[in-house]
């Protein structure tokens, strides 16, 4: 009986491993970076962000995701290079991808820009044996499949981007298509289109429109923004809402705290079955932008 509770408890936990198969945060609105290599910072030369997400609170074992990215855009020769890295932990189990990637940009005419990107990735697997609750002090069916893992895996995207309006695709691990050992990071295919008004005005509006399909699972997400502007460039704070499926929305705010450092938050619920064990998902993210912008992209034409 206490090998059967053990099984169960590690199928549960690699259920839940690969419900965070696809590691994303809600705040990728603001900075699709996090979901497509081929992002370029618009508006100055480079971009700092960390972000920490707190999963189905409340809930044992449920996952903790902590992000960081750094991109700077290289005027001379057109292009952005950056680095992400993320790390999962869910139960006893922790994934870690290190993400390299280039995006080269090139404008069409004087309202759009196409961008291209590639990202290269090291991605590991391990476990913390210390957390695990077994049937006896050591059982070697247990432990022969709590091997650490480190791959390789690759990324893939496009993005075509006005001042308003961005629409892109991108694809995700995909090594993962050809080599099953790097099941824990399944491949995901993504597809978007975002607005945001850029008027004078006190209040701009916006929104985005997002296609997730990873294995067999698709989701669709919503998100509506409301903008509250100090200048064109920078606007004081913003607040908005999402809805994504099945049965999941969230609420989503942000505000400058200096000229250069932004605080991003977001707390969603699911209204489903794990609502009733879980007090929903906290996730908080900072941003610095270096005041130069003598980089930017929007410079170039």
């Amino acid at each position: 009986m206490k090998k059967t509770l053990t099984t169960l408890a590690i199928s549960f936990v690699c259920f839940c491993l690969f419900s965070q198969s696809n590691i994303r945060i809600n705040n990728f609105w603001d900075n699709t970076y996090y979901v497509n290599p081929a992002s370029v910072t618009d508006n100055c030369f480079a971009e700092f962000t960390m972000a920490t997400r707190k999963q189905w609170f409340n809930f044992p074992g449920s996952p903790t995701t902590y992000f960081g990215t750094a991109t700077s855009y290289i005027k001379r020769f057109k292009a952005q290079v950056g680095v992400k890295v993320v790390q999962d932990k869910t139960g006893y189990t922790s994934a870690t991808d290190i993400d390299f990637t280039y995006a080269y940009a090139t404008w069409l005419d004087r309202d759009w820009r196409l961008h291209l990107g590639i990202g290269g990735s090291v991605q590991t697997l391990s476990y913390d044996v210390s957390k695990m609750v077994i049937a006896t002090s050591y059982d070697p069916s247990t432990f022969d499949k709590l091997l650490n893992e480190s791959n390789l895996n690759s990324d893939i995207g496009v993005e075509l981007a006005s001042e308003s309006w961005t629409f892109g695709a991108s694809s995700q691990n995909l090594l993962s298509l050809f080599n099953s050992i790097n099941n824990q990071f399944s491949n995901t295919n993504i597809v978007y289109g975002t607005y945001r008004q850029n008027s004078k005005n006190l209040i701009n509006m916006g929104g985005g429109i997002a296609g997730i399909q990873y294995g067999k699972m698709y989701q669709m997400e919503l998100s509506v923004m409301t903008y509250f502007n100090a200048t064109r460039e920078r606007n004081r704070f913003q607040l908005g809402a999402f809805y994504r499926t099945k049965k999941e929305m969230g609420v989503l705010f942000g505000i400058d705290l200096t000229k250069t450092i932004r605080l991003n938050y977001s707390y969603d619920y699911n209204i489903g079955g794990i609502g009733r064990s879980s007090r929903g998902t906290n996730e908080i993210m900072l941003v610095y932008k270096p005041l130069k912008n003598w980089g930017c992209i929007m410079c170039d034409y």
